[in-house]
């Protein structure tokens, strides 16, 4: 199954929830996302039967990973049974979720028992002012440390990503490797203009090959090697220490990788979208509440990668940026 631009459909994220218990300055700013604002009520959410039904239609086209995102989805309730539904379906290979890691302390080991292989959790400084500041609500980064210590106690892979802004949080970046090399590998983020709330421009994003300058201390960046790609598609550049520790670097900005992105996302709401600085998607909700067979579900979610040419991180500009409407990262998990 390929699109326009012959990339295979490999990958589903699928957003439990549009909901979070953090205020992020780069996904869902206090200033919008405050007390008064309107989340989606439950009934217009995807049920667990709905996120199966779908998941079998992408799998059927050749997907063999899917990653749980949300909001933070840890605050769906029973998310362990759809993990469960999940990981039964035939060739699926890979179960994960993308967290902020607060609530892994109570979750973590019914999740991993209900099949969840990984974890992705994110963390942007060590430094308690500036994580506060950043995640809009104060709270302390010890919080999601105990989060990342749940996981690996309860047998699941962890990641660690990190979003770098010039200027907010660029000094703490080698302390953080420090303290986190021996726990998970950790992947820097170049700072992206996902959504319309989060203030996004050119200079305050600090480019990855200045971050492994960084990290690698008086040896700069050769202080690294660089680590072949497991598979196409691969996100992040991997670099390795010289005792085998391994940090990413997922450069959208300075370094696109739309050429391999054989990734699909699925809103909360059941909006199918083919590109993370998409403007608008595909209503799959309608199509499974309308009674559409599973044979005509799969032939929507085909024609519609058939004809899928997006690129948007090969054509950005600062005025593209500006100008284009997107989809908030809160409706599909980034």
């Amino acid at each position: 199954m390929l699109d326009l631009l012959g990339r295979p459909l490999r990958d589903l994220r699928i957003s439990v929830t549009d909901r979070c218990n953090l205020r992020c300055t780069y996904c869902m700013p206090a200033e919008v996302f405050g007390p008064d604002y309107a989340f989606l009520p439950r009934a217009e959410l995807l049920s667990f039967e709905e996120i199966e039904r779908l998941a079998r239609a992408f799998v059927s086209l050749g997907v063999r990973k899917l990653r749980i995102t949300g909001g933070e989805p840890t605050l769906r309730r029973d998310l362990p049974t759809l993990i469960a539904a999940l990981a039964a379906i035939p060739d699926v290979e890979d179960v994960a979720m993308t967290t902020n890691g607060l609530l892994l302390p109570r979750v973590a080991a019914d999740l991993r028992a209900a099949g969840l292989k990984r974890v992705t959790v994110s963390i942007d400084s060590l430094d308690p002012e500036v994580f506060g500041r950043m995640n809009g609500l104060g709270t302390h980064p010890q919080k999601v440390m105990d989060g990342i210590e749940a996981a690996l106690t309860a047998g699941l892979g962890v990641k660690v990503n990190t979003v770098v802004q010039r200027g907010v949080n660029d000094a703490g970046l080698r302390e953080l490797w420090l303290a986190l090399r021996e726990l998970a590998p950790v992947r820097f983020i170049e700072f992206m203009d996902v959504g319309n709330h989060n203030g996004w421009n050119l200079d305050s994003v600090v480019p990855s090959r200045e971050v492994l300058a960084r990290l690698g201390g008086e040896a700069g960046a050769g202080h690294f090697q660089p680590v072949r790609a497991d598979y196409r598609g691969e996100v992040a550049s991997r670099y390795a220490d010289p005792t085998g520790r391994e940090v990413g670097l997922i450069s959208s900005v300075t370094a696109p990788f739309c050429g391999d992105c054989s990734r699909a996302r699925i809103s909360a709401v059941g909006v199918l979208y083919t590109c993370l600085f998409a403007s608008g998607g595909t209503d799959l909700r309608a199509a499974l509440r309308g009674g559409a067979s599973d044979a005509a579900l799969r032939d929507l979610i085909a024609g519609v990668w058939a004809g899928r040419n997006d690129r948007y991180s090969e054509e950005r500009g600062e005025a593209t940026a500006a100008l284009r409407p997107k989809v908030e990262m809160s409706h599909i998990g980034g």
